[in-house]
């Protein structure tokens, strides 16, 4: 299957951001937010889902990392759901677990077209590299908000850069898993027959 692709741009008082996404690619990955961890985390996330991911943002980081950790996902995760479109013949579900160090997080994922987050744990530090933690799960919530999934995760562990390390490539890798094409199929996995 080609063209599951898409490009998004958001420009608000407090971002202006761009994303190009393509879920059928190889890997590469483009990120520019001002937020070295943030960047980090989104070459991360494209690097295990196999996903080319482009993402500019211009934010107000002289507030602070929240509107554009924030935007951001809501940006990725429109992209996301405009490049599933009608999400056929996608496998849906998935689940991954991936340790880094002392650390684990587990992502369960269903590309459901119902958006839903559930979060379990605690991040052992405040921030990382310029990025508060908290705004880890913000962003997972923002963007399974805005790709219409379900998306349920947990960290533990007790350094706060593994434990986000290891939530953005467990849902990665879920992500990877949950949108690979089945071949059996020809509609989307639903008894509605759509999604």
């Amino acid at each position: 299957m080609t063209g599951r692709t898409a490009a998004v741009t958001r420009e608000t008082a407090e971002t202006d951001i761009e994303v190009t996404l393509d879920i059928d690619g190889d890997g590469d990955v483009t990120v520019e937010t001002g937020i070295g961890f943030f960047d980090h985390m989104l070459d991360a996330f494209a690097t295990h889902a196999l996903v080319d991911l482009t993402v500019h943002c211009d934010g107000d980081l002289a507030v602070d990392d929240h509107h554009t950790v924030e935007d951001v996902g809501i940006a990725v995760g429109t992209a996301i759901d405009e490049a599933l479109g009608e999400k056929r013949a996608i496998s849906r579900f998935a689940d991954r677990t991936v340790p880094m160090d002392e650390a684990s997080a587990t992502v369960v994922l269903d590309v459901s077209g119902r958006p839903h987050f559930e979060f379990d744990g605690e991040f052992s530090q405040e921030s990382v590299g310029g990025m508060t933690s908290y705004m880890a799960r913000h962003f997972m919530r923002s963007l399974a908000t805005n790709a219409s999934v379900t998306l349920h995760a947990s960290v533990s562990g007790r350094n706060a850069h593994h434990e986000i390390e290891a939530l953005f490539k467990a849902f990665a890798r879920a992500f990877d898993d949950a949108t690979r094409i089945d071949e059996r199929r020809g509609d989307p996995p639903s008894t509605k027959g759509e999604l």
